[in-house]
């Protein structure tokens, strides 16, 4: 799966960020305007803000990667580096969602295919780690389910608060990515968010089974294309 903006040149990208950091800047000044007109100045308050969450992985998420802070496993899957034997994962972002998904695929196609570069990133990984069997895998979502995570090796812990924290402050930002994964307005259940868990060597053990998952999606994919 290509990521369409790490193959840009740097150029490119540049000119990218640079458009889409005036376009942000017009917004701004066009909601201070207006709340200082209509006398409501919430409006420039919650503007920048709901601005500020979805504009910053498009800022953010290049200039992490470049300084090796966290690490593409895939297209979709992206993981800080380890702390304290603990390695924090992360789905992608609107930002890898506008880069990576095809505009013309379905719903149905969008949702397949960001779980098999879940899978593929998660194979990547406990590869990678195949040898540093203890450390500790985890993660926050509000999509993943207990059954499911139970199936990969995962298990359910206390929830993470501050990746709690983070989630209802990139709400918006989590609305649209949830929306052009399944190609309609689809409003992000962040009550269900649950944290999990797991050993590398616990997930080595359903390695077979993740393989087997990725590669039925991926068949899938392909047929429908």
């Amino acid at each position: 799966m290509t990521h369409r903006f790490y193959s840009k040149t740097p150029k490119e990208q540049n000119r990218f960020q640079l458009f889409l950091g005036l376009v942000t800047l017009a917004l701004i000044a066009a909601a201070v305007g207006l709340a200082f007109y209509t006398g409501i100045y919430l409006i420039a308050i919650f503007s920048f803000i709901i601005t500020l969450s979805i504009v910053a992985p498009f800022f953010d998420m290049p200039s992490i990667k470049k300084s090796g802070k966290m690490t593409y496993y895939s297209a979709l899957f992206i993981a800080e580096n380890p702390k304290n034997g603990v390695i924090t994962i992360h789905g992608g972002t609107l930002f890898d969602y506008y880069f990576v998904l095809d505009r013309q695929s379905s719903g149905r196609q969008r949702t397949a295919i960001i779980i098999q570069q879940y899978l593929e990133g998660l194979l990547s990984l406990i590869e990678e780690q195949a040898t540093n069997k203890d450390l500790i895998v985890r993660g926050t979502s509000y999509i993943l389910n207990q059954r499911t995570a139970e199936k990969l090796g995962f298990t359910q812990v206390k929830a993470d608060g501050l990746q709690y924290m983070l989630l209802i402050y990139n709400y918006f930002n989590l609305l649209l990515s949830n929306s052009m994964a399944k190609n309609k307005l689809a409003f992000p259940r962040l009550n269900n968010s649950k944290t999990f868990e797991a050993e590398v060597s616990q997930l080595l053990e359903r390695k077979e089974y993740i393989e087997s998952l990725n590669c039925s999606l991926k068949a899938s994919i392909t047929k429908e294309v």
